[in-house]
This record gives structure tokens, C-alpha cells and sequence, in this order.
């Protein structure tokens, strides 16, 4: 009888599942994948379909502008060049056979005086009132700044004038501004003396009583902005500056005012250019009277396409306007992105040491 061999040892070892890396998975056939070529693969395709998505949201958002663009304002834009260079009104026959005269037209605003004492005024008129807007609504922000009692009461009264329509604002200011109303009866109840100023009909003041009227209606745009500028201090630098003995005012003038300089600089010109195309309580409290003090860009503008009815001047007038505030944007997205600069490179040492 034969002797049966013993069996190997290997007969009886236990089934074991090949090792696997520490980051990798098994695949269908059994074979090993590693881990981070897959997490590699999910990150990938996660940020595409983010790409896609950001495109996709600036496309919805984008389009409609562009169409906008396309169907509205370049057919007027280009109209009003075929105005500028051509001589028509609307006492003549067809647009369309109007004489083309050239640059008649651009020589004739050039030469013009009154065009150019609207400018005068208008630049005048914009300074003055962005100035105002600025100080009241950077002293209101920083009043806001720290959260009190009754915070959300204070807020809503300081916004609701630039929730007034400027029409409101006009008339209800004429009521007010008469030489014997309520704002020289205030006054003069204040400080005792006969306070009897003509802000409708002295043309030495009316300029100016537009421009106060614009500093209440649009302080709370520039206190929004710089509310908002200031909750977005870090507050590192003012806990430095409060534990080296830093008084508040020096707080203020040398560590908040330079990390809020881009802000200023945001709120300044959106107000500048804002201002630059006031019309609507010019033209219904003084029509740019009283005699011409206040003939502004816009007012001149429109008296003379439709009042005087010289449409081809008109346009003519319109397109030098757009070219100075064109470059009175260029000029601010300069100043704008030097002063992100500016503070780019004051953070920069700070995250290199981090």
C-alpha cells in the first residue's frame, strides 16, 4: 500500500486579497488603481464643470447688456454721428436728405461760448457737489460705523433720500426756498438776524442751491459705500495701533484713511460722473435760469435740441460730452488701479512673512 505524500504547507495557507497601496482602490478585474490618479480625475472634471458654470452664469448676466447694446444703443449712437455731421432740423424736409456739412458742426460747439460756460458750470457743479456728498457721507459712516442702540432706525433715515424721486426733491425744495418760507424763517429764528436769501432768483446762488439740494439727495450713496468700506477694515492694524498708544485720531488719519483709499477713490468718481449728468432738479426748479446760472451741460443740451430744435448741434454737442466723460473714465480707472497698487504692495510683506 503506498504511502500518500503530506501536504504542502501551502495547501492549507489562508486566501489573502492582494495589498493594495495606501492610497489606491481595487479595480473591476481585480487589479489595483491608485488613489490619487482618480481623486486627480474627480478634481479635474469638478473644475471644468465649474468653468462651465461661471461661463454659463457671466453668458446669462452678459447677453442681455450686449443685445441691448446692439439693438438700441448703437442704432442711436450711430444716428446721432449721421446728425452730427450732417446739417438738418426739423423744419427742414427728410433727415435722410439732410446737406452733409462735415465738421461744421463740431466747430460750431467748439466756437460756441455758452457751450463752453456749460462746462465751466458743470465741472464746477460736480466738484462742489461730490465734495459735499463725500464729507457728509463718509462723517455719517463713521458715525454708523460701531453698532448702538436704535442702529437700524438711524440707517433708514439716512437712506431714504436717495429714495426720493429728484422731481419730489425739486418741488417740494421750492416750496421751502421761497424768500419769506420755512428755510429763511428757520434760520433767521436761529440765529436772531433777518435771514432773507433769494435761492430761487438770485443768479449769484442758484448754482449753489442746486448743489445743496444734490448733496441731500445723494450723501447716502457715498455713506453706503463708505459704510461698507470701513466694515471691511481688518482690525489687526487698529488693535496694533490701540495697543502702541495710538490716539483716534491718528488711528483714523494714518491707518484707516490709507487702507481706504480705493473706496474713497470708488465713491468720488461714481459721484463725479453722476453729478456731471444732473438734470432733472435743474431743469424743474430754474429750467437754467435764472439767466443762464444754471445752464449745465445736460440743460444746454436740451434747450438746444428741443427748444431752439437744432437737432444736428445737438448731436454734435452729445458726442464731445461722451468723448470728456470717456476720458474722465479712463482717467479714474488709472487712479483706481493705482491705488489697488498702493495697497497690493502694503499687504505684500505681511504675506510673505506669513
Amino acid at each position: 500500500m503506498s504511502k500518500r505524500s503530506p501536504p504542502t504547507p501551502s495547501a492549507f495557507a489562508p486566501l489573502t486579497r492582494p495589498t493594495l497601496p495606501a492610497n489606491g482602490r481595487e479595480g473591476r478585474d481585480g487589479t489595483s488603481v491608485p488613489g490619487g490618479s482618480a481623486n486627480a480625475v474627480t478634481s479635474s472634471h469638478r473644475a471644468i464643470s465649474r468653468q462651465r458654470a461661471i461661463r454659463r452664469f457671466k453668458l446669462t448676466l452678459l447677453l442681455p447688456l450686449i443685445a441691448l447694446f446692439l439693438f438700441v444703443l448703437v442704432p442711436v449712437l450711430l444716428l446721432q454721428l449721421y446728425f452730427s455731421f450732417h446739417q438738418w432740423t426739423v423744419y427742414l424736409g427728410s433727415w435722410w436728405d439732410a446737406d452733409y456739412v462735415g465738421f461744421d458742426m463740431f466747430t460750431d460747439v467748439f466756437t460756441d461760448p455758452r457751450f463752453g460756460w456749460a462746462v465751466v458750470r458743470s465741472l464746477a457743479f460736480a466738484t462742489g457737489s461730490t465734495f459735499g456728498c463725500f464729507v457728509a457721507g463718509f462723517a455719517l459712516a463713521y458715525l454708523m460705523a460701531k453698532p448702538f442702540r436704535g442702529h437700524a432706525v438711524y440707517y433708514i433715515i439716512f437712506i431714504l433720500p436717495m429714495l426720493t424721486v429728484p422731481v419730489v426733491v425739486s418741488y417740494t425744495a421750492e416750496m421751502m426756498l421761497y424768500r419769506n418760507g420755512p428755510v429763511n424763517g428757520v434760520i433767521s429764528m436761529l440765529t436772531g438776524l433777518n435771514f432773507q436769501v433769494s435761492w430761487l432768483t438770485d443768479p449769484n446762488i442758484a448754482l449753489v442751491t442746486v448743489a445743496l439740494l444734490e448733496i441731500w439727495n445723494w450723501t447716502p450713496f457715498t455713506f453706503i459705500i463708505m459704510l461698507a468700506g470701513l466694515a471691511a477694515i481688518p482690525k489687526e492694524p487698529i488693535e496694533a495701533a490701540e495697543i502702541l498708544g495710538a490716539s483716534k485720531w491718528r488711528i483714523f488719519w494714518e491707518v484707516q484713511v490709507p487702507l481706504l483709499r480705493p473706496v474713497i477713490m470708488l465713491a468720488l468718481v461714481l459721484r463725479f460722473l453722476e453729478a456731471m449728468a444732473e438734470f432733472p432738479k435743474t431743469w424743474a426748479l430754474f429750467q437754467g435760469g435764472p439767466g443762464s446760472a444754471t445752464e449745465t451741460l445736460p440743460v444746454y443740451i436740451f434747450m438746444t435740441t428741443w427748444q431752439y430744435f437744432e437737432i444736428s448741434k445737438g448731436a454734435a454737442m452729445s458726442y464731445v460730452v461722451m468723448m470728456l466723460m470717456i476720458v474722465i473714465v479712463l482717467a479714474a480707472i488709472h487712479l483706481l488701479r493705482r491705488e489697488k497698487r498702493s495697497l497690493d504692495a502694503m499687504y505684500a510683506p505681511e504675506a510673505a512673512e506669513a
